[in-house]
């Protein structure tokens, strides 16, 4: 029988793909028998610390008088190192080449002959946003050419990857996954707290409300849709939303609008929602769209980046920018309640076929131990 692997697990604590990605991996890992230790600046929004075999080490930021500006590269490669030797960990998993792959290059060359490997896992940012900027294009791909494995979450980012960066190793492809949780109160409790009764159609939309998500086009969406005094937009969203306001308020969306902030527990709203909408310029997964599918809801978004791979063909996707042609679909659902039942039907059963933690946390492991030579 093979032996559980010391792991340690870095990554951004914020409401993202990759954080969410990140905590799900460890969390199933640790169920696994896995030794998994997390490494980030503020506890993960997801993670319970309490769980079996599941550590964390919380990462000061540094603010030497001496720099003009706060670091966090160097005190995070430290405490990757010092914990990579107490503990004995077998490899470190991190999730964005910079800052983490790179603190994992510093931390193992602290370490020396005993270090972990490293495996990196790209969620989009690195190559999309980061690698075309020659401030950060040089750092990215020196981790990954030193990384002993890298993983993007779809296949679209694995193209755009090798585009990119000039790689030495073949880029491996391992989705997302997600494993719903019951949400603790029913559909009904959920929408009249939100205020929110059976005549209204509840549109769901769980982003960071990065410049990439855009915002806009969501709130001009709702706004073009012949059904909009039906609709009510509840938006869960992982930063301020204030930035939007005047649009809000240049829209006249004030009385559709719901904003809950930093609402991690996704499961206590999906089941009250009918339908997501997703707008996203850039994105090489989708995580949210993942989640709306587990739970049967229907999903409009636009065809770009790795979303395809996502829905496959449970959902009717949009060619990017075409506001009126996503609201009329969003109209369409609101019209034909059982079509937009039967479409969120199949996009449930497309993400339990393909994106289940069973399906991919073995291909993590399996890596693991390949780059392990186990």
């Amino acid at each position: 029988m093979e032996r559980p692997l010391k792991i340690g697990i870095v990554c951004f604590p914020l409401i993202g793909g990759s954080g969410i990605l990140a905590t799900a991996l460890g969390t199933e890992l640790a169920a696994r028998a896995h030794e998994v230790h997390f490494f980030s600046h503020a506890r993960p929004v997801r993670l319970d610390p309490s769980l079996p075999r599941i550590h964390f080490h919380q990462v000061e930021i540094a603010h030497a008088t001496v720099f003009p500006c706060p670091d966090y590269t160097l005190p995070l490669a430290v405490k990757m190192a010092e914990v990579g030797q107490v503990e004995g960990l077998d490899l470190f998993h991190v999730h964005y080449a910079v800052p983490h792959a790179t603190a994992a290059f510093l931390a193992t060359e602290m370490i020396g002959a005993s270090a972990p490997k490293v495996v990196t896992t790209l969620h989009g940012t690195d190559t999309t946003l980061l690698g075309p900027n020659p401030q950060y294009r040089a750092a990215i791909e020196h981790a990954l050419i030193h990384s002993d494995a890298v993983t993007t979450v779809s296949e679209s980012l694995r193209q755009q990857t090798a585009d990119t960066f000039r790689l030495r190793e073949p880029i491996h492809v391992i989705p997302n996954f997600f494993t719903p949780n019951r949400s603790t109160r029913t559909r009904a409790e959920v929408r009249q707290e939100l205020g929110v009764d059976d005549h209204h159609f509840l549109v769901l939309h769980m982003s960071n409300l990065r410049p990439t998500k855009r915002i806009d086009l969501l709130l001009r969406i709702i706004a073009a849709a012949k059904h909009r005094d039906r609709i009510r937009l509840l938006v869960l969203a992982g930063a301020p939303f204030a930035p939007f306001e005047p649009l809000v308020e240049e829209l006249g969306l004030r009385a559709n609008l719901i904003v809950k902030e930093h609402a991690a527990a996704v499961e206590e709203f999906l089941p009250a929602s009918d339908a997501g909408v997703y707008t996203s310029e850039i994105e090489s997964f989708g995580l949210s769209i993942l989640e709306t599918m587990f739970f049967g809801k229907p999903v409009l978004a636009f065809r770009i980046g790795g979303i395809p791979e996502v829905t496959g063909d449970a959902a009717p996707l949009i060619e990017f920018g075409d506001i009126l042609a996503l609201a009329s679909s969003l109209d369409d659902l609101i019209a034909e309640p059982e079509t937009a039942k039967q479409i969120g039907e199949r996009g449930r059963k497309r993400a339990e076929e393909f994106f289940t933690a069973g399906k991919i946390v073995p291909q993590y492991e399996a890596l693991y131990r390949r780059v392990l030579g186990r």
